[in-house]
């Protein structure tokens, strides 16, 4: 262990020598400092928070993962090329440890400037929030200063698979499909049967049966808020529709009739609800009357959720940075791992590459989806096919799935809409994206590294 922290404590000399440190801070405050001057918002203390960490969270992660994959590739890549890691490798010190005491280096980096940046954030949100009206600063308190659960009505996909498969054979039956053209007709059965359980038509009623589970025990008392989320399959000429709520069960629970509300599709709404509506057993009973002419869509993920408080807003901060420190800590295997067995621009290109890869998963799971990397056709609404299907689709299906194991964790989201961060899924953050995917990076990294002829004389060539 001796022998990695000297490695760590070069890594860092060598970024306070050139100042990268320094200059990395100093962009990082001037972020968090002029971001809230330059944004727009809503107009209500709510928004601009909001706003406020969704660009200075997003803006942190952003320098430092630039950053990160800067420093990683480079301050292994430039040692070999410059001779200078032949003369550490003499000396009496694993190659495992080198690459290690260099990770160690630039994630502990990492670390303070997350501290100082954030520290910065939760500062700046402290202080305007403190000059704000009563009114306005409960609002903060209770809907983004602050960590709340969330509980959903469970989705059986499996269900959801069941009835789209009975649709297609019944269709197969009376008209008889392509075979390369059954993915598509399979997928468009799919949003067909979830269609029907999103869509209220006009005087009609969707009732949601939501479980609160555990959390029933400590919510007595405590108001909850709606969170909520529709689509209209017409506009409307005052581009807002009618909404009435129904909360609880008559004669069973405490019973709650909203007043008549006007809401905007495509975006999502919160409104409190009082206390004490669900029934022993923890269940919340949401009734919504559609008396539009238009249908309304609500879509399965999030077009009704229950928002619960849950904890403070301090200790979900730093568990939200805790995730994006994951999140660096992978970048700078990928980074080390790329300068293992590339020169410094090659390997700088490679690991964006990756990163860009990664940033395209939406792509490539349209892709994955449609069964083809070809493009479909539009006049017709088939779905186009290639040769390449064949090995491309397998690997695009691997790549979502490590991607995935990194994307599912966006504390930027959860954060600036007042969610909480469990200690949970911390660790499972940490599991999956640095000791899973990230001892991936850093073995191949270190095999890499190990095979690598250092004699060659890199400076000449």
């Amino acid at each position: 262990m001796q022998r990695i922290l000297a490695i760590t404590w070069l890594t860092w000399k060598a970024a306070l020598r050139f100042k990268l440190f320094l200059v990395i801070a100093v962009l990082l405050i001037a972020a968090v400092v002029g971001l809230p001057l330059v944004i727009e918002d809503d107009g209500t203390a709510r928004g601009f928070t909001q706003i406020i960490l969704t660009y200075t969270l997003s803006a942190i992660t952003g320098l430092l993962g630039l950053s990160t994959l800067w420093l990683a590739c480079g301050t292994l890549a430039r040692d070999i090329e410059e001779c200078q890691m032949q003369v550490v490798a003499t000396k009496p010190i694993a190659r495992w440890q080198i690459w290690l005491g260099k990770w160690l280096g630039i994630v502990s980096l990492n670390a303070a400037l997350l501290v100082i940046s954030g520290a910065c954030v939760f500062g700046l949100l402290q202080w305007r929030a403190g000059k704000l009206p009563a009114a306005e600063q409960k609002v903060l308190r209770e809907q983004v200063l602050v960590a709340r659960g969330s509980a959903k009505e469970p989705v059986n996909p499996a269900e959801i698979g069941t009835e789209t498969e009975r649709v297609l054979q019944a269709r197969l039956k009376s008209s008889p499909v392509e075979k390369v053209d059954l993915p598509e007709v399979r997928r468009q059965i799919r949003e067909q049967v979830k269609a029907a359980l999103q869509i209220v038509p006009p005087s009609y009623q969707r009732t949601w049966q939501i479980d609160l589970g555990f959390a029933k025990n400590y919510l007595a008392g405590r108001p909850l808020q709606l969170r909520v989320k529709f689509n209209a399959a017409q506009k409307s000429a005052s581009g807002t529709f009618g909404a009435l709520w129904q909360i609880g069960v008559p004669e069973k629970t405490k019973f709650w009739r909203s007043e008549p509300m006007s809401l905007a599709p495509d975006t999502f709404h919160e409104f409190e609800i009082p206390p004490d509506l669900f029934d022993a057993k923890g269940v919340l009973t949401i009734a919504f009357a559609n008396p539009n002419s238009t249908a309304l869509l609500f879509p399965l993920d999030d077009g009704m959720e229950v928002l619960y408080p849950e904890g403070g807003f301090a200790l979900n901060f730093a568990r939200g940075l805790g995730i994006i420190f994951c999140w660096m800590a992978v970048l700078a295997a990928l980074g080390l791992m790329a300068a293992s067995f590339l020169s410094f621009p090659v390997a700088t290109f490679f690991a964006l590459a990756m990163l860009l890869v990664v940033l395209s998963s939406g792509t490539l799971a349209e892709s994955v989806e449609s069964g083809s990397v070809a493009a479909g056709n539009e006049e017709t609404g088939q779905a186009g096919h290639s040769v390449a299907d064949v090995v491309l689709i397998p690997a695009f299906k691997g790549m979502l799935s490590v991607i995935s194991l990194v994307k599912s964790y966006s504390p930027i989201d959860a954060l600036s809409s007042g969610r909480s961060i469990t200690w949970g899924e911390l660790g499972a953050a940490f599991a999956q994206v640095v000791l899973l995917v990230g001892g991936i990076f850093a073995a191949a990294g270190i095999i890499f590294f190990n095979r690598r002829e250092l004699a060659t004389a890199q400076g000449t060539q």
